[in-house]
């Protein structure tokens, strides 16, 4: 931590890396994480609030900081596939093929775990979630740590992921030891976690690597709870399962139908006078106060988290929100938001 004569609170040390780049900046926050600290960075998807993912007691500061249930799993980011041998074992042939094709990049995989991943990780689970960030500054990290590190998205537990430091500077700069600012994240939603089951991909949350994408190496099973509530009894495999997540305060409703007249009627309906609406650019006129969320779905899984933060300033009553078709990448942007309306959703 550091003593910031401005406000003289003590808060996290923080390096600006949006112009200029060079690995060796990062030796300094790599050391943070060999010696046990906290340190929040960026990947291609979100933030992550990072720790050495072999240091037990570094591990039970992340939940410390997010507040966040312990039988929530995190990832193991790696850097390397020598960091995958080091942390997981019993490799299917179908789990090294889509590795070979999808790592580094936006997917986790849920693997067999070796002895020498700490339970806080895994939340007593038999199994790891392991990822190789595509994003520079998160990969070098890694190696600059040479170890795995362990990170959720850079949140308070509940609240939206963070797409930007701006964002999230306030609500964890007391909470983490070292901040590194690499500007807007890439895809803006969490990684696709899958796992391998008798040779079939299971979708355990959906993300920026779709159905389609993994269709082309297995059978791609997308079960029951990608849109629905988890039974609060049942073990999760995956962060984003169970817990409300990517929520403001704000209450939210989201509506969604195929028939677009429909839809707008039924949020036309819902509309209050303190009401702040989230839809498709061409569908703002039709309503008092709207904002846009963007035109296509890569714009929408980039913009939403940012959306989701803002809204709470305004002191709206309700916010609706405008689903989207849960097919491809809409598939993952309607989890999310299913999840942020804490399950408020009118299909028509």
């Amino acid at each position: 931590m550091c003593y910031n004569t401005f406000t003289g609170d003590y808060m996290a040390k923080y390096i600006d890396l949006r112009k200029e780049y060079k690995k060796e900046n990062l030796q300094e926050a790599a050391n943070y994480i060999k010696n046990g600290k906290l340190v929040l960075f960026p990947t291609e998807t979100v933030y992550g609030i990072g720790a050495d993912g072999l240091n037990a007691e570094a591990v039970k500061n992340i939940f410390l900081a997010k507040g966040r249930n312990s039988d929530n799993p995190l990832i193991l980011h790696v850097s390397d596939f020598k960091m995958v041998d080091k942390i997981a074992c019993a490799l299917t042939p179908l789990e090294k093929t889509l590795m070979k094709n999808f790592f580094p990049g936006p997917l986790t995989i849920v693997l067999k775990r070796k002895s020498i991943v700490p339970d806080q990780v895994t939340a007593n689970l038999d199994t790891v979630g392991v990822r190789m960030p595509e994003n520079k500054i998160a990969h070098d990290l890694i190696a600059l740590a040479n170890t795995p590190i362990a990170a959720p998205s850079a949140n308070i537990s509940g609240r939206p992921s963070g797409t930007n430091i701006s964002d999230i500077f306030d609500e964890l700069k007391d909470k983490v030891d070292y901040i590194i600012d690499g500007g807007e994240t890439k895809v803006g939603l969490e990684s696709t976690v899958i796992r391998v089951i008798n040779n079939e991909i299971h979708i355990l949350r959906p993300g920026k690597i779709t159905y389609d994408d993994l269709k082309k190496y297995a059978n791609v099973v997308i079960p029951t709870h990608i849109l629905s509530q988890v039974n609060p009894n049942e073990k999760i495999l995956s962060p984003g399962m169970k817990y409300k997540h990517y929520a403001p305060n704000t209450k939210c409703i989201l509506v969604y139908s195929e028939n677009k007249e429909k839809m707008l009627h039924k949020m036309q309906e819902l509309e209050t006078t303190n009401t702040l609406v989230i839809t498709n650019k061409i569908n703002m006129p039709y309503f008092k106060n709207s904002i846009s969320y963007g035109s296509s779905l890569e714009e929408i899984s980039h913009n939403i988290f940012k959306i989701l933060r803002s809204v709470d300033k305004g002191n709206y009553d309700l916010v609706i929100i405008e689903g989207v078709k849960a097919e491809g990448l809409g598939l993952a942007i309607m989890n999310r938001l299913i999840r942020a309306c804490s399950h408020n959703y009118i299909e028509l």
